[in-house]
């Protein structure tokens, strides 16, 4: 799953001058000290326009199989999204623990090993990674971006192993509205990743799952994502899950040693 998506390590809706920044002395090891346990990103100052859209209760499987994991920092009730072939997908709750073992699944995935390193360059990218997924749930509003994290729903302790993480986003990308019917926005689905030993488990699939709940919660008619056009395991996952092809990259891309990537669109169809 780790090259199914192209991923960008710029934030979504970036709201403030200037990034704050890790020092060296911060990379490692990474101290529970650098994570907020405790904030409230609406409180952040939004502009009007980013106000909170009606929001509605949704899941794609039954009552029956959605179920509360436990309590959040502020000891709020937190439900799946979805539950499916053993794994459950939510919002990551806003505690360091649990954001640091995000970051782990998304570094875990997306690292490519150098020539003759010994270990010092995975640190500083999984710092990156951290740094990157704070900044995003810092300066993003609550309905306008989310973690989904999945979990083994047969596990019962307090703090469980994250085994899939992907970021949703609400963009407007010109380039991607001019082939979305009516739409003003959308969901942009990026960065997912699935801890490798636990890969061609669904857990890909229930991931992709919770993405078409949240649009159903924040009434969003259309997901898009992007994948590499080469990838043809990721192209057929995102096709079963109802993913079409819009569009492709310039061939001129390759010139510059990059690969060319597919633009996939997703409709939804609201369920009352």
């Amino acid at each position: 799953m780790a090259s199914t998506l192209s991923w960008s390590p710029k934030p979504p809706i970036p709201l403030i001058s200037q990034r704050t920044q890790f020092k060296p002395q911060n990379f490692y090891p990474l101290t529970r000290s650098l994570i907020p346990f405790d904030y409230d990103s609406d409180k952040k100052g939004f502009p009007a326009e980013l106000s909170r859209r009606k929001q509605v209760c949704c899941v794609s499987t039954t009552k029956q199989e959605v179920g509360v994991v436990g309590k959040s920092d502020k000891g709020r009730e937190i439900e799946y999204l979805v539950r499916e072939f053993g794994w459950g997908v939510r919002k990551l709750y806003r505690v360091g623990e649990e954001v640091r073992m995000a970051a782990y699944v998304q570094a875990e995935a997306f690292y490519e090993p150098m020539a003759f390193s010994n270990g010092i360059f995975y640190e500083f990218f999984k710092a990156e990674m951290l740094s990157d997924l704070m900044f995003r749930m810092r300066n993003s509003a609550s309905d306008r971006y989310a973690c989904l994290v999945a979990e083994s729903v047969n596990e019962s302790t307090a703090l469980q192993e994250l085994v899939g993480i992907v970021d949703v986003t609400v963009q407007r990308d010109g380039d991607v509205l001019v082939h979305l019917s009516g739409a003003e926005e959308y969901l942009y689905v990026s960065g997912i990743a699935v801890l490798k030993k636990y890969r061609r488990q669904k857990v890909g699939t229930v991931l992709l799952k919770a993405c078409d709940a949240l649009s159903q919660q924040w009434r969003y008619n259309y997901l898009a994502l992007r994948a590499y056009e080469d990838d043809l395991g990721a192209r057929r996952l995102y096709s079963s899950a109802g993913y079409n092809v819009v569009s492709t990259d310039p061939f001129w891309v390759t010139w510059f040693g990059m690969r060319r990537r597919v633009l996939m669109i997703k409709q939804i169809n609201f369920q009352d």
